[in-house]
């Protein structure tokens, strides 16, 4: 299993049957793989879908896409509905939960995923109506870049917004934020907590024993 996979497949073991659950560009869209069918989770994409289901191999339709363009599945009594409705779900508080990429996250819990200074982007996208919007906020991403810690004291790129994330989950680790700080709660297998906190610039609550994740 990839690195991808592996922390796609940690992410699913948060996700409550019945909910509804928005998926972020690139990495969480892999989520969906991880969740069986008959815990009946409604995957919603920003762009005005409810019923993702697989990669439609060999019945690709072009008005059928994630966020991020990639084709999806529609799932039996799946809806499609137009940006407006997409937003007032998110914006009214009715995800259940969002599962989003990032760049960065800080001491705090805070995300930065939107944009990188300098580099052109076609828009914000719907990152911080999202992290405002969801009940739950779940971070999926490496926990490094190029050997750089993505979990740092402060960060270095824009914040996507003033609430803070509920969990990270990364390929070396689950972190909880909270009010004292960042709990690692769970390393991966084969991963020390030296390790993790070597690869993390932010300070780490260590209450022992930590887990090792279940994949």
């Amino acid at each position: 299993m990839n690195i991808k996979q592996r922390i796609a497949q940690r992410v699913a073991q948060e996700i409550t049957p019945g909910s509804l659950v928005n998926l972020g560009i690139g990495l969480p869209t892999l989520v969906a793989q991880h969740v069986p069918v008959e815990a009946n989770v409604f995957f919603q994409s920003e762009n005005g879908v409810i019923g993702i289901g697989g990669f439609p191999e060999g019945m690709e339709n072009p008005s059928l896409t994630d966020a991020g363009g990639g084709y999806i599945g529609a799932l039996p009594g799946a809806a499609a509905f137009d940006s407006a409705f997409s937003f007032g779900l998110i914006r009214g508080g009715h995800l259940d939960m969002t599962v989003l990429g990032g760049l960065q996250v800080d001491e705090q819990g805070h995300l930065a995923n939107w944009i990188i200074p300098g580099k052109m982007v076609p828009g914000m996208g719907g990152a911080m109506d999202l992290v405002c919007g969801a009940r739950q906020v779940i971070v999926a991403m490496t926990h490094t870049a190029k050997g750089n810690a993505k979990i740092l004291q402060e960060l270095t790129l824009p914040k996507t917004s003033d609430r803070c994330v509920d969990l990270i989950v990364t390929d070396l680790a689950v972190i909880k934020p909270c009010d004292q700080g960042l709990i690692l709660l769970e390393v991966a297998p084969e991963v020390s907590v030296d390790e993790v906190l070597a690869a993390t610039e932010a300070k780490l609550i260590v209450e022992h024993p930590v887990k090792v994740m279940a994949l």
